[in-house]
């Protein structure tokens, strides 16, 4: 408004100093600043400060900084030692004030430092049960670490001709990608085999599901048996021994009462060995036009 105003008295001829002092004291800033607000409207056409970019913490940096305990100055070294276009320490601080008054919620040490310590035990875990299990119980093992080229998204398996790659069918010239949901599968799964229990991966049908726990089981290493048992959806009980009881390939008829049933089961699975249940499910069919 007040640009606008002088600029309609400088088009006038009426424009004086005296205008350009007032407007300087209605605008709380000296008489420069306006001169330079003129001189920018006549050249640009623009009435208003020119936007500055806006300072922003990534989650990372928040991050840090919540590890380090609000330290700022411990989060300007840890940007510093990143390289590339660092702030100044005073504008790091401005932002993090800023941030906080706006309600950005600053964890606890504590709680960082746990969340770390269990992400760590997860996949310390994994890596457990992805040792060779030829030497002894899986939980007292040595770490076999997995390489993360294994594991990166970037990563591709190319499909076999046919279009199937280990029982998952693919269109044809598909390129199987590793992603982080494939590696939060293969985890779970690693888990699992350590702690001798069980995991569930579920979601909507066509989702990737079977090809997530095919490609997270590709890692397992020698010495473990891997046996898949397709099952109807939501299958009897009596109906899922039944399908295991085969799946395994045991000798013999299948007994004629649960109580043998399972304890042939239980004998088989006393081996490392990695079962996996597949429920069926019903997909669409593909619409052709």
């Amino acid at each position: 408004m007040l640009v606008a105003r002088l600029l309609e008295l400088d088009a006038a001829g009426t424009l004086t100093s005296a205008h350009v002092r007032a407007g300087a004291q209605a605008g709380g800033v000296n008489v420069r600043t306006v001169w330079r607000w003129l001189e920018a409207a006549r050249t640009e056409g623009r009435m208003e400060r020119r936007p500055r970019a806006r300072l922003e913490l990534s989650d990372r940096a928040w991050a840090v900084l919540a590890h380090a305990g609000g330290n700022v100055a411990v989060l300007h070294r840890h940007l510093t030692a990143a390289g590339g276009q660092v702030p100044s320490l005073a504008s790091l601080y401005r932002v993090v004030h800023r941030d906080l008054r706006n309600g950005r919620v600053l964890p606890d040490r504590a709680v960082v430092r746990r969340d770390r310590e269990e992400q760590l035990t997860r996949q310390a875990l994994a890596d457990l049960a992805l040792a060779s299990p030829g030497q002894g119980d899986v939980a007292r093992e040595a770490a076999l670490r997995l390489p993360r080229s294994k594991l990166i998204a970037a990563s591709a398996v190319p499909v076999r001709e046919g279009g199937v790659v280990a029982g998952v069918a693919l269109p044809a010239g598909a390129r199987l990608v590793r992603t982080s949901s494939v590696r939060a599968v293969a985890e779970a799964v690693g888990q699992a085999m350590a702690a001798e229990g069980a995991v569930c991966v579920f979601g909507d049908p066509g989702r990737g599901k079977t090809a997530a726990v095919r490609m997270a089981l590709s890692e397992v290493p020698a010495g473990w048996k891997v046996t898949w048992v397709p099952v109807p959806v939501r299958p009897s009980v009596a109906g899922m021994r039944r399908a295991v009881f085969d799946a395994l390939a045991l000798p013999g008829r299948f007994p004629h009462t649960s109580a043998l049933a399972d304890a042939a089961v239980a004998g088989a699975l006393g081996e490392a060995w990695v079962l996996v249940i597949d429920e069926a499910q019903r997909l669409p069919v593909p619409w052709c036009g």
